[in-house]
């Protein structure tokens, strides 16, 4: 009955979001509920353990939250992020859309460009491409999902989005953690994801299927706007990818003396040095970004009758510091209810049963993180809540066994990346919108995809196991 009463509220909290029910209301609603069911009080499960988790993710990732959404926008209004994605789908053309949209988006995520962002800037250029190949739409969101929500978003070493940050924090770790290993896995999401979708492409083109006479979202691609040159526009990206490397083993480690930390009761430079390191990153791509958007405001501005003049930088900076919020708050929700069902008497059960698992500690930590991430329809969320309530076991676990932490880092991050999206994540009812799809046209390859991100983490963790590189 204790385990029941948990997979009713995860249940109840997965229908209501796939029915488009705001996630920051129902998961302390339904979290509370379970809490009743279990036998615990509920307003000091409320305030003491929802609102105290939800608020500590918060005061943790609100930085890399905030600076990332702006990132990502200011990318957008100064055209860098069309330039990028305009530059390489000309680049690689209509033999090669697929390709060419996947690596689009893998060159924005792995720039620090948000993963909404990523998809609202490729998605006319993919579609451009689909419709002058005429090869199915259907096969855009997935493309999409390669490029954006799998390897360049957990898998690289160094890629500043957030489901890189938040191992660190428990296992002491950098965002480049276990290299080797990151990179052996994205190559093979890589190449059978590419495998794939070109496989279905030819089946489905076989069969006399063509682009399709779509209506819903259909974009139109202004070709005289004026636009950065693609050189000038990667500037930002590099910025922060290379400023996360120089600030992570170069400047922070020593910047401030051990005498100055004392005062701040608590403080282990070793949890916070990968948001630092990414927040002074984003500061500097966020500085170049805004530079060119200005530049190239002005310019636009001249031919005004022929060119959608890009809105202000207040305007810009506004509309990103808002998705933020709605972005943290949903995740934050999220972790609160992980964090009152991990509090639960059946999830007891359940921990005890994936920590006494006669197998690795990497194979347990997958399993528990990529079934969390399932359940909650966030990677981010289900991270959190296993490493939370079990990440101090795990280190423990792979210390004993020998087990370097970078490791546990990297398998972490892969895994929550891997059945978060089904049909119930935000990011892909999202993308499906933007792209003017339904869930009957196109989630069946996201499906495969992330059946494919899915199946790759046991593989690199024998391969790892196997070759004891890092």
């Amino acid at each position: 009955m204790a385990v029941l009463v948990i997979f009713l509220a995860l249940g109840l909290l997965m229908l209501l979001a796939y029915r488009g029910y705001p996630v920051i209301l129902f998961a302390p609603v339904l979290a509370v509920l379970a809490a009743v069911l279990s036998g615990l009080p509920l307003l000091p499960t409320y305030t003491e353990v929802f609102m105290v988790k939800a608020v500590a993710y918060v005061k943790l990732y609100f930085p890399i939250f905030l600076l990332g959404a702006i990132f990502g926008k200011v990318m957008d209004d100064s055209g860098a992020a069309c330039s990028i994605a305009r530059g390489l789908t000309r680049r690689f053309g209509g033999r090669q859309a697929i390709l060419a949209v996947v690596l689009t988006c893998a060159v924005l995520t792995y720039g620090g460009v948000s993963l909404f962002v990523v998809a609202f800037a490729v998605y006319p250029f993919a579609a451009a491409l689909f419709r002058e190949a005429d090869i199915p739409k259907r096969l855009i969101p997935a493309a999409i999902t390669l490029g954006s929500f799998t390897f360049t978003m957990d898998s690289l070493p160094g890629t500043p989005q957030i489901q890189n940050i938040i191992p660190t924090s428990y296992f002491k770790t950098t965002s480049f953690a276990a290299p080797i290993t990151g990179i052996t896995g994205a190559f093979l999401i890589a190449v059978i994801g590419l495998w794939w979708l070109h496989r279905r492409k030819n089946k489905l083109m076989s069969n006399g299927e063509g682009y399709g006479d779509h209506t819903l979202n259909e974009p139109a691609i202004a070709e005289d706007e004026n636009l950065p040159a693609i050189w000038l526009s990667v500037i930002p990206l590099i910025l922060v990818l290379g400023g996360n490397a120089l600030f992570t083993y170069v400047v922070l480690p020593g910047w401030y003396p051990e005498t100055l930390l004392k005062q701040y009761e608590g403080l282990d430079i070793d949890q916070v040095l990968g948001v630092w390191a990414l927040i002074l990153a984003l500061v500097f791509g966020i500085a170049f970004a805004i530079v060119l958007q200005w530049y190239y405001r002005r310019k636009s501005a001249v031919g005004a009758d022929k060119v959608l003049v890009k809105p202000g930088l207040s305007r810009t900076l506004t509309a990103g510091a808002t998705g933020s919020l709605l972005a943290i708050m949903n995740t934050a929700s999220e972790v609160g209810f992980g964090n009152v069902i991990a509090s639960l008497p059946g999830f007891k059960s359940l921990a005890d049963f994936l920590l006494t698992m006669k197998t690795s500690p990497l194979i347990s930590e997958a399993l528990s993180i990529n079934v969390l991430a399932g359940i909650t329809g966030s990677a981010s969320g289900g991270m959190s809540i296993a490493l939370d309530t079990m990440g101090a076991k795990y280190l423990a676990w792979a210390q004993s066994a020998g087990i370097d932490p970078e490791l546990l880092h990297r398998i972490a991050s892969m895994a929550a990346g891997g059945m978060d999206s089904l049909p119930h994540n935000g990011a892909v009812i999202t993308l499906l919108a933007i792209c003017g799809l339904t869930h009957r046209q196109s989630y069946p390859d996201i499906f495969a995809i992330t059946v494919i991100k899915t199946l790759v983490v046991p593989v690199v963790i024998v391969f790892s196991m196997m070759t004891g590189l890092v």
